[in-house]
């Protein structure tokens, strides 16, 4: 029975991580992070700064499929932030770099490709 108990304890802690990852952001201020499923779109005006594997997120292999994304709207304008290549900066940001960073790596095998880009406001 033990167990048992564990078990269901362990389905249910998963499947409300899994709700709590996939709801997308509220508002935030401008900077604010949110920790989503890498399957939800980022939404207008927000970038992905990073990847990972989360169990909560459904998938069974190690591939990555979770990501934080970070509100840029309302930043001032001369703001660089780095992102992951994953989404289009919003309007009004400039691609001013790339290169390689672990943390934007969204495949099980790396590729070290550039696949992360500064940012900065523009106007």
């Amino acid at each position: 029975m033990p167990r048992l108990r564990t078990a269901l304890g362990v389905a249910l802690l998963s499947a409300a991580a899994t709700v709590t990852l996939s709801v997308a952001p509220a508002q935030a201020s401008p900077g604010g992070t949110s920790n989503v499923c890498g399957s939800s779109s980022t939404p207008a005006g927000w970038v992905d700064v990073q990847w990972w594997h989360s169990s909560g997120c459904g998938s069974w292999d190690f591939s990555p499929n979770t990501k934080q994304i970070e509100q840029l709207t309302g930043l001032p304008v001369g703001t660089s932030v780095n992102a992951c290549s994953t989404t289009y900066p919003p309007a009004g940001w400039a691609i001013v770099g790339s290169y390689y960073s672990s943390g934007c790596q969204v495949g099980s095998v790396p590729s070290f490709n550039p696949n992360t880009w500064t940012l900065t406001r523009v106007s």
